[in-house]
């Protein structure tokens, strides 16, 4: 078998063969590497014979010889029209006339001014015109220019409420968000609210979900579905809610099957609120098939789960439901009509919860309100991976290679989008991903945005430094993003920590898109901490993210610590040590820019310390500062440790100490806030 036949194929797909680790050391790719990637893009490379036919079919793909599903273009830009093409036309989608005439002798035709989704005609052939602004909605056209907002940012499911039932709604979102803006917030960034698992509650990280296109309706009130008045006789176990809500950490599968029996409750007596119900019916026949098969993908989970005794992915179901489009699964839903109905009534209410939390801040005056989280990927077994295969890898994982803080490299256990998936597509899914994230927010953070440009994919059984990175058709993404930001009036910001490749920040800037700055990571060439003055005008400045330490936690060495007692950590002696000597360097950085004050404090004492990180972050030049809530009242813990930390370390599940309404009344929690929105009014 010709090496040089498999490469030609690979580099054809858009694998690197060659590229360069965290170390800057060469790499290649192994040649079965390859080849097993290959077959999961659905271009088999396991003999001469198969490489040549894959090798012909992406020709034919990428000889742009007909019109693709969707054509993504700049605006006032020029796009070329395939081969032998004579006359084209654009249209509005209102039916106006954009412009039409005859394609230029170099084969191109002009690109409207006017941003949004068209129809371009080209002879007798018609598709999509998806015409991209420039850059992305920005804070300056939200705020105003030379804005300098100030954020906070939550995970929804810490905060606290009266009456909660264990977890964090949205309800205790929407209280939130009106008491931080009384104290000059302009927004709430929040954890992501992707679907999960109703079938599987046990598995609850906000970024392995199953579906990117649709809500985590355990987040719902339900005393919002009918009014307080229609639950009140429907409390099945009052005591139970209050011991979940009692608890310091969220107890996910006891909560989910409390406040599913109350929402179940709730939809047999849908037929009592006739206008709560037909808005309901008039909503799911808009939200169409893609809803109708997230609702059945539900459904089915909990019937296989039912029956054999355990929850799996689709892949271990029934092959006769392995196909969303199968004879067998649209029988299961006639028979099950009334469970498929309750799973869309869920999302119709987490989206309808979400929307009120957007609506509070803005009618409390935030200028951005919710900035939304987008996760990187899906569960390969889950809602989206099934309802939408064709667009989606398979039989791969995402994850990265080895780095400095990883010598294993990383399997996130995660899918996402095919690249020959999305241009067949037209995008679709990544399109209804963005507005799926944009409909209730003022903005958005993408996770892992280098994840537009090239991700690392690990074929299923193999370990994770046996990947290969695939690359993905960064402008076009970046351009139906900014699209999608104009479109829906929302900023964007790119999760771009780690080890980046050069330039990539100045692209992401260049389209409008806004990094992330942390004040940990902020450093000079000697190693000494950065001005405030000295920060990045193009990206958001936070003090920590939830996979860091908090400005206490950090300062107490507290994740050192945890990674000691879990065995990941070789030399805690040493990393303390050194610990020391940052919080001290930190100090006197904080001290030179005028953000804090007086001699370092003791160890155990994050006041002051969580006070002059707010202060430095909101000191900087970014558009937008971040405080996390952990930082807000000055709390030791994160809310996740990376690594195999299911048992030792409650990922994903702290709970605040304070209810919402009185949080910013906690001394400390006055403040942190002061200081950064002072530092944001100078």
């Amino acid at each position: 078998m010709s090496d040089a036949a498999l490469h030609a194929l690979a580099r054809a797909a858009g694998l690197s063969i060659d590229w360069r680790d965290a170390f800057d050391s060469p790499r290649t790719v192994a040649p079965d590497t390859l080849r097993r990637v290959l077959g999961t893009l659905g271009l088999p490379a396991g003999s001469d014979a198969e490489i040549a036919e894959s090798q012909a079919r992406l020709r034919e793909e990428q000889a742009e010889t007909r019109l693709p599903a969707l054509v993504v273009a700049d605006a006032g830009g020029r796009w070329t029209a395939p081969p032998g093409s004579r006359r084209w036309r654009v249209t509005a989608e209102d039916g106006s006339a954009l412009g039409e005439g005859r394609v230029g002798e170099d084969g191109r035709i002009p690109v409207p001014g006017q941003v949004g989704y068209h129809r371009l005609a080209l002879d007798e052939a018609e598709t999509t015109l998806a015409v991209a602004p420039a850059r992305a909605y920005g804070i300056d056209e939200a705020a105003g220019a030379g804005a300098r907002l100030a954020g906070i940012a939550a995970q929804l499911y810490s905060l606290r409420r009266e009456g909660d039932g264990g977890v964090g709604d949205f309800t205790a979102l929407a209280q939130l968000v009106r008491a931080a803006a009384r104290h000059g917030i302009d927004a709430a960034a929040i954890s992501p609210v992707h679907a999960m698992f109703a079938a599987a509650p046990e598995r609850f990280s906000p970024y392995s979900p199953s579906s990117r296109l649709f809500y985590n309706w355990l987040h719902v009130d339900p005393a919002e579905v009918f009014g307080a008045d229609a639950l009140a006789g429907l409390d099945l176990d009052a005591a139970e809610r209050e011991a979940l809500a009692a608890r310091e950490h969220v107890d996910w599968p006891r909560v989910a099957r409390h406040r599913r029996a109350l929402l179940a409750a709730l939809f047999e007596r849908i037929d009592r609120f006739p206008s709560a119900r037909d808005a309901f019916v008039r909503w799911r026949a808009q939200a169409g098939e893609p809803l109708a098969r997230h609702a059945r993908f539900e459904a089915l989970q909990a019937h296989f789960a039912a029956r054999d005794g355990e929850v799996r992915g689709w892949q271990g179901w029934d092959a006769d439901f392995r196909s969303p489009e199968s004879a067998a699964v649209a029988g299961f839903a006639d028979a099950h009509a009334h469970e498929v109905a309750f799973h869309a009534w869920l999302q119709y209410l987490a989206h309808r919860g979400l929307e009120a939390g957007q609506r509070a801040a803005r009618d409390a005056g935030m200028r951005l309100g919710l900035i939304a989280d987008l996760a990187v990927g899906s569960d390969p077994g889950g809602s989206q991976a099934w309802s939408h295969g064709d667009e989606m890898l398979q039989g791969v994982s995402v994850g990265a290679p080895p780095d400095m803080l990883n010598a294993q490299g990383q399997d996130w256990g995660l899918t996402t989008f095919s690249p020959r998936g999305l241009r067949a597509s037209g995008f679709a899914g990544f399109r209804a991903m963005l507005r799926a994230a944009f409909a209730h927010a003022g903005g958005a953070r993408i996770d892992h945005i280098l994840g537009l440009k090239r991700l690392w994919l690990i074929p299923h059984g193999a370990g994770a430094t046996e990947g290969a990175y695939l690359d993905y058709p960064f402008d076009d993404l970046c351009r139906l993003i900014a699209l999608e930001s104009h479109l829906h009036r929302a900023v964007v910001i790119g999760e771009d920590l780690g080890t980046i490749p050069e330039g990539f920040g100045d692209q992401l800037a260049e389209r409008g898109i806004l990094g992330i700055r942390v004040l940990w990571f902020e450093r000079e060439r000697d190693g000494g901490f950065r001005a405030p003055a000295r920060w990045s005008r193009r990206a958001m400045a936070t003090t920590t993210t939830h996979d860091l330490p908090s400005a206490s936690g950090w300062w107490r060495g507290r994740d050192i610590e945890h990674r000691q007692a879990l065995g990941l950590c070789d030399d805690a002696g040493a990393e303390l040590r050194e610990r020391e000597r940052d919080a001290r360097r930190l100090w006197e950085a904080m001290l030179a820019a005028g953000t804090a004050e007086g001699p370092p404090p003791p160890e155990w004492d994050g006041h002051p310390v969580a006070r002059a990180a707010a202060a430095t972050i909101g000191a900087t030049p970014a558009p937008l500062a971040v405080l996390p809530l952990e930082d807000v009242l000055g709390l030791t813990e994160q809310p996740n440790l990376p690594g195999p930390t299911d048992e030792g370390h409650p990922n994903w599940r702290r709970r605040l100490p304070v209810h919402v309404d009185t949080l910013f009344e906690v001394p400390i929690a006055h403040d942190t806030l002061d200081a950064l929105t002072a530092r944001r009014r100078d």
